[in-house]
C-alpha cells in the first residue's frame, strides 16, 4: 500500500550560510525593476458597473540583486503589482520596464512563486523541478542534471521520485522554489509564498529563502503580510497605502547579513517592525 502520509520538512539539515565576504562582494547594481506612475483599474462584471481602482501612480525602482518586501493593508494592491511587473496583467498607464526594457507580457527573466504551491499533481519533484527547462527546450539529460542540484539545493536529495502529495507543505513550497530557479530568472517574484504553511514551516522557508539569495543573488520582489518577515527578508521594505494603492514610504533595513533567527532578538529588528505597525496603524484609521 502506498504511503501518503506528508514527509516532515526536517529531514534534510540546511546548507551551510554564505560567509560574508560572499554577501559583500554581490552589491547591488543599477536599476532592474521599474515602475513610472503606473495605475490600474478593474471593471466590473455584466451585472455591475462598479470600477475597482487598484493602483495609483506607483513609481518604484528595484536595482539589480537587491530584496525588496511589499506590505499593506488588506486589498492595497500588492498582488496586482506583482503580476503586472510579471506581465501576467496588462497596466492602464505608466510604464513598466525590466532591465530597461517594457514589460508587454511574462518572460524568461521572471520567475513567479505563489502562495498555492501550483505543482503538477502527477509529475515527481524532479518532473516538476525540470518542468520550466523542458518548455524550452532542453534535453532530458542536461535539464534533469540541473533540477537535481536545485533539488539538493533546497534540501530535497532524495525525493526526487515522490510525488506532491507525499510531501508536506513546505517540501512543496521548497519545490515550487527549486522550480523558480531551474530557468535561472535574473528577477524572483514572490506572492506570500510562504502564507499557506505552518509556522514552525514558515520560518525554516524564510532562512532557506536567505540562504539561497545570498549566493545566487536574485532580484526579488516578495509581497507579504507579516511585518516580522517583511523586516527580516529585506534591504528596503515598501509600504503601500489602502486601496488605491499608493507607495506610502519606503524604509531602509540597514540590519547586517546573513540574518537569522538572532536578528530579530535585536534592538534594531524591532525599531524597524514596530516603526512599520505605527504607520500602518495611522494610515487606517485615518
Amino acid at each position: 500500500m502506498t504511503d501518503m502520509t506528508a514527509v516532515s520538512t526536517e529531514t534534510q539539515p540546511p546548507a551551510p550560510w554564505p560567509d560574508d565576504a560572499s554577501l559583500a562582494a554581490a552589491s547591488h547594481g543599477g536599476p532592474m525593476i521599474e515602475l513610472r506612475g503606473v495605475s490600474k483599474e478593474f471593471l466590473g462584471d455584466r451585472s455591475s458597473t462598479t470600477t475597482t481602482h487598484a493602483l495609483d501612480n506607483i513609481s518604484l525602482t528595484v536595482n539589480e540583486h537587491e530584496f525588496i518586501t511589499v506590505i499593506g493593508p488588506s486589498g492595497c494592491g500588492k498582488t496586482t503589482l506583482l503580476r503586472i511587473v510579471a506581465g501576467l496583467i496588462p497596466y492602464d498607464s505608466g510604464q513598466v520596464l525590466v532591465k530597461g526594457k517594457p514589460v508587454t507580457g511574462p518572460g524568461p527573466d521572471r520567475a513567479v512563486v505563489f502562495q498555492s504551491f501550483a505543482l503538477l499533481p502527477w509529475a515527481t519533484v524532479l518532473e516538476n523541478v525540470a518542468f520550466g527547462l523542458e518548455t524550452r527546450g532542453i534535453p532530458r539529460a542536461e535539464r534533469e542534471e540541473q533540477a537535481r542540484v536545485l533539488i539538493k539545493t533546497v534540501g530535497l536529495a532524495g525525493f526526487e521520485s515522490r510525488l506532491p502529495r507525499h510531501l508536506s507543505g513546505g517540501m512543496q513550497q521548497r519545490v515550487g522554489l527549486a522550480r523558480a530557479l531551474a530557468v535561472n530568472p535574473d528577477i524572483l517574484l514572490m506572492d506570500e509564498p510562504f502564507g499557506a504553511i505552518d509556522e514552525q514551516t514558515r520560518r525554516i522557508m524564510q532562512e532557506e529563502l536567505l540562504r539561497i539569495w545570498g549566493y545566487r543573488r536574485k532580484t526579488v520582489l516578495f509581497v507579504t503580510h507579516s511585518m516580522e518577515e517583511a523586516v527580516l527578508l529585506a534591504d528596503r521594505v515598501i509600504l503601500m497605502s489602502p486601496r488605491p494603492g499608493r507607495v506610502h514610504e519606503i524604509i531602509d533595513v540597514p540590519l547586517p547579513r546573513p540574518r537569522g533567527r538572532e536578528t530579530e532578538r535585536t534592538r534594531e529588528f524591532t525599531d524597524i517592525k514596530e516603526l512599520l505597525w505605527d504607520k500602518l496603524r495611522v494610515m487606517q484609521t485615518v
